[in-house]
Order: structure tokens, then C-alpha cells, then sequence
């Protein structure tokens, strides 16, 4: 792997880890591209993973800091909201840690992924169409912000989380549509999304860092260098995607992401049957 890979990738990563259009797809179509696969760019991901896990700890340090706090306040919002987190965290943890092998053998391919772009992609569209017709009816009930937001509430999103576990479904996409069914604000809904990365991403990498460790010294890797560059690209433009997209939901919706998830769905899978069903980095 040299600079310039690590670099896309690391761009990658944090552009698309807390969009609803799936990091993970993203990272294997990418990596598939380059020819990068094997236990190397499992021990990659983990480092950009990392940078993106970074950004989120930048952004809402204040939230962050109030969760450690509310260890030693019981009755603080602090507390209330880390209760939430852990309660939204555990089923996609247990359902992942019993089926992790089987998701790496079967789901980590092109295909697989093409087909949950596609099908988040309608999903998408049928939410924000039903969400219209939601808000247009009389009486509709208002909408609750992340300190309002019930436990029951944060319960189904972990649940909607466990979806995401298909590469290419999108851990964004499945926690922030759940919110807005449930009731939350966009901001709400999507601030709920990136806060849940820390315990949900922060538990993955530590399991794929014991997994990996011996990857991330070996000289596929390239050495400290691939790692650093990935690492502050994936944390920079994370904190630019966030930003972004906090703007942009609460104008313009989610329509556009599912239309993109939907033509880059097709997309693939046009090349994978252009190529016989062999990815194209891999094909004669």
C-alpha cells in the first residue's frame, strides 16, 4: 500500500462513515479497485476507522465529557444519555460478536454490497416519502431532541443498528432512519448516529486490533507512513462530513443519498456482470 492509497482510503472513510451510504461498502468496492485485499486491509481499516472515531471525540467533546461525568451524577443528562448509548450499543455487539466470521466469509464481496446499496437506497425513499406524509397530517406529534429522547427509543434504533452488520447496508443509515420513524429531529436523529460510532466502532476496532495486530507491523502495510496518512485523512474529512451533513439533512433530507446509493448499487453490479461476475481489479 503506498501514501497515495491510504490517502483515497483514509478519504473514504471519513467522507462515508457517518453519511448513510455504508463506509464499509465503500472500503471494500475501493479496495477491491486497487487490488487490496486480505488480512492487510482488514488491519488498514482499523487505523482510518480510528481517525473517524477521532473526529466524532473532537466534535462533541462537551457531549463526550458530560458522559463521563454522569458516571458520578446519577440524575445528570449526561447520565441519561449514556444510559441510552449502552442500551442502543448492545444487540448489533452481541449479534456481531456470534456471527462475525460468517459476515467476513459470505458478505465482504461486491455483490453483496451492490444488493444493500440498492435495497437502503429504496428504503430511504420510502421513508422520507412516508415522513411527508407524516408531518402533513393534522395534530402530527412534535418531534423530540437528543436529551428528550426515550430509552425505548434508543432501544429500537440498536435494533435497526443490527441491520448494518451487512456490508453495505450502512450503520448511519439504519440508526438515523430508525430515529426519525421513532420521532427524533434530523439533528437529533443523526447527532444519536454519531455518538453511537463511539461505543459500536470503538468496540469493533479493538476486536479487529487483536484480530490484526501482526498485520499492521507486516511489510504489506508499507510501513508507519500508509498508516499516518490514512489516519489524519480519515479524522480531517470526517470532521468535514459531519459538519456537512448536519447542514445539509436539515434542508435538503435524504432523498439524495438514497438516489446515490441506488445508481451505485446498479453501477456495480453493470461491472461485476460486465466482467462475468469477477470484480473488476480481479478480472483478465
Amino acid at each position: 500500500m503506498n501514501l497515495f492509497q491510504a490517502a483515497i482510503l483514509g478519504a473514504i472513510e471519513g467522507l462515508t462513515e457517518f453519511l448513510p451510504v455504508s463506509s464499509t461498502g465503500h472500503l471494500i468496492l475501493a479496495a477491491h479497485a486497487m487490488g487490496l485485499v486480505g488480512g492487510e486491509m482488514d488491519a488498514f481499516e482499523i487505523v482510518i476507522q480510528a481517525g473517524a472515531l477521532l473526529a466524532v471525540l473532537w466534535l462533541y467533546r462537551d457531549r463526550v465529557a458530560s458522559l463521563f461525568t454522569g458516571l458520578a451524577q446519577p440524575d445528570s443528562p449526561g447520565r441519561a444519555l449514556l444510559m441510552k448509548l449502552i442500551v442502543a450499543f448492545i444487540p448489533a455487539a452481541a449479534l456481531g460478536f456470534v456471527s462475525h466470521k460468517w459476515i467476513k466469509a459470505h458478505l465482504f464481496g461486491p455483490r453483496p454490497v451492490a444488493i444493500a446499496l440498492i435495497a437502503g437506497g429504496l428504503l430511504i425513499l420510502l421513508v422520507a416519502q412516508w415522513m411527508r406524509a407524516r408531518d402533513r397530517t393534522p395534530g402530527a406529534k412534535p418531534r423530540f431532541d437528543l436529551d428528550s429522547l426515550p430509552i425505548s427509543a434508543a432501544l429500537l434504533i440498536g435494533f435497526a443498528q443490527c441491520f448494518s452488520l451487512w456490508p453495505g447496508t450502512s450503520r448511519a443509515m439504519t440508526t438515523i432512519l430508525a430515529a426519525l420513524v421513532l420521532g427524533a429531529t434530523p439533528v437529533a436523529a443523526a447527532e444519536f448516529s454519531f455518538l453511537l460510532a463511539l461505543p459500536t466502532l470503538g468496540a469493533a476496532t479493538l476486536f479487529d486490533l487483536l484480530k490484526h495486530h501482526e498485520e499492521l507491523t507486516g511489510p504489506a502495510i508499507g510501513g508507519p507512513g500508509p498508516l499516518i496518512v490514512g489516519l489524519v485523512v480519515s479524522a480531517i474529512v470526517a470532521v468535514i462530513a459531519i459538519r456537512g451533513f448536519l447542514r445539509y439533512v436539515t434542508s435538503r433530507g435524504l432523498e439524495p443519498f438514497g438516489w446515490y446509493r441506488i445508481v451505485l448499487g446498479a453501477v456495480v453490479i453493470a461491472l461485476l456482470w460486465h466482467h462475468g461476475g469477477v470484480p473488476p481489479s480481479a478480472a483478465p
